[in-house]
């Protein structure tokens, strides 16, 4: 039997959207490293993951530990960017469905929490920028 984390991983490989909507759950919760206030719903918890497997997803980007539950995953990520090394962990939690209720991502060093909030800010502005 699959655990609903090996969807993620899918999409983690492929970078299809129409994957990662089908992996959130309606009322799914964000929690971002460098926003204050949790992000609720499918659509700021689509737009917030798509940036972030963007800026960190590179040649680089790998899980290199992973612990699953019934209903969870802790996830821990290496990635480099710009020469910043990156380390990161996503907490996640499934609903009775196997869909994301809750995103949880947490990164170290300071130096790569400040790279990533600049990136991720520029990435989320301009796709909020009208076209």
């Amino acid at each position: 039997m699959t655990h609903p984390v090996d969807a993620w991983h899918d999409f983690m490989a492929t970078r299809e959207m129409a994957g990662l909507d089908a992996l959130l759950a309606d009322d799914v919760v964000f929690h971002s490293p460098v926003v204050h206030s949790p992000q609720r719903g499918r659509a700021v918890t689509r737009m917030y993951l798509s940036a972030a497997a963007s800026v960190l997803g590179n040649d680089t980007f790998r899980y290199v530990r992973e612990v699953r539950g019934d209903q969870d995953a802790v996830l821990e990520f290496m990635t480099t960017i710009d020469g910043t090394v990156v380390n990161g962990v996503d907490m996640v939690h499934f609903d009775q469905h196997g869909r994301i209720d809750d995103f949880k991502v947490m990164l170290r060093p300071l130096r790569a929490v400040n790279l990533v909030h600049e990136l991720m800010g520029a990435m989320l502005a301009q796709a909020a920028a009208p076209s």
